[in-house]
């Protein structure tokens, strides 16, 4: 191993495996397994091989997995049947098997728990005929898709996320993480580019921001206080990758503030890249203006380890290489942020966390990992 080369895998092995906690939840390590849909449970119960595959990432020094989307128990939002559910007898003993296995690895695990919105098509997933549910009947595009919500609709969906996190704590899952971004329901709302609403959830970002605030506070009020509650959200969407929630520190602030207050321990930050400064005048990226504003532990994420960004499911076909990390590990120095999620680098290499302190060789990416869980 060449002198660099040494270096990287020394500092990587002191700034990774820094212990941290969330809430009181205690973590080996700063590396978290990104949330990466796989589509491989059907009728929406995961099965002995999901919760295998979760279990090499823990044995291989993930310090905390953050699973899959999973959908909460509202029939607007069950697009696939091979997506899991976190609702329903047979779908939460599944799950409780997934924790078990990666608490035997030596791991911590928190489920994303997850509503589509407007990404689901009409006629589609287990019950075709469920509404397409969104703030204002509008898809990402801008165009008409499905209905706007009525407040029952709201009270319904929020409800359907507190029970889904109850479960996770009943089942003896560490944490959740609520999916609030990406384009999907709860970012639909977030978004002025489909939130068009004129009553209280609707108009200007506080006002956008109160329906996520809701999802936070019902979640927090139906697990312990010491159950911790993540928060993932992204200024892209898919199939929009320049828009913004917000475009200056202060507009995050009063987007990350509510959320806060509601209840959130923990933000995960996510972008495409995770070296890009966020705003001008800033090295800080999108993870490290969260921390600075909320004071609230951060995850950040995006391409590391790849020289190539995610492009949505339609642009996986390419095979990024592997690239160094040094830029991250800059930035952890920095504590710019508190952990870093991986995604694709660890589809590919279950081991990814200990090569890297090691310095030994990651393996590559490519599409063709997709199609088994290994």
């Amino acid at each position: 191993m060449n002198d660099s080369r040494t270096a990287t895998a020394e500092r990587a092995a002191q700034l990774l495996a820094r212990p941290y906690a969330i809430n009181g939840l205690e973590l080996r390590n700063r590396v978290v397994m990104a949330p990466m849909t796989r589509e491989f449970s059907p009728g929406g119960v995961p099965t002995a091989d999901v919760a295998a595959y979760y279990a090499r990432r823990a044995a291989g020094g993930v310090g905390l997995i953050v699973t899959e989307g999973t959908y909460v128990g509202h029939e607007s939002t069950w697009a696939s049947d091979n997506v899991p559910r976190f609702h329903g007898e047979e779908q939460l003993a599944g799950w409780q098997r997934v924790a078990e296995a990666v608490h035997d690895a030596g791991g911590t695990i928190v489920p994303q728990l997850w509503h589509v919105g407007a990404t689901r098509d009409p006629g589609t997933g287990p019950v075709p005929d469920a509404d397409v549910l969104s703030p204002s009947g509008l898809g990402v595009d801008g165009s008409p898709k499905g209905r706007a919500m009525t407040q029952d609709d709201i009270d319904a969906v929020v409800a359907a996320f507190a029970e889904s996190a109850a479960a996770a704590e009943r089942l003896g899952f560490d944490g959740v993480e609520i999916h609030g971004a990406h384009g999907y329901l709860i970012d639909e709302f977030l978004w002025e580019g489909t939130n068009r609403r004129t009553d209280a959830y609707g108009g200007d970002l506080a006002s956008r921001t109160r329906f996520a605030a809701e999802v936070v506070a019902a979640v927090r009020a139906a697990v312990s206080p010491q159950f911790p509650v993540n928060f993932r959200f992204s200024q892209w969407k898919g199939g929009a990758y320049d828009a913004r929630l917000a475009q200056t520190p202060g507009e995050l602030e009063q987007l990350l503030a509510p959320l806060a207050e509601a209840g959130v321990d923990a933000f995960h930050a996510s972008t495409r890249r995770y070296w890009l400064p966020e705003f001008d005048g800033s090295d800080l990226n999108l993870a490290g203006w969260t921390k600075q504003l909320t004071g609230r532990p951060v995850i950040s994420v995006g391409s590391v380890g790849l020289d190539k960004e995610f492009m949505g499911p339609e642009g996986m076909a390419f095979q990024p290489g592997t690239t160094g990390i040094e830029k991250l590990l800059d930035r952890m120095e920095n504590d710019e942020f508190d952990m870093i999620a991986v995604g694709r680098s660890l589809i590919a290499d279950p081991d990814w966390p200990a090569r890297i302190a090691k310095g030994e060789q990651t393996n590559p990416f490519s599409a063709q990992l997709l199609g088994a869980l290994d």
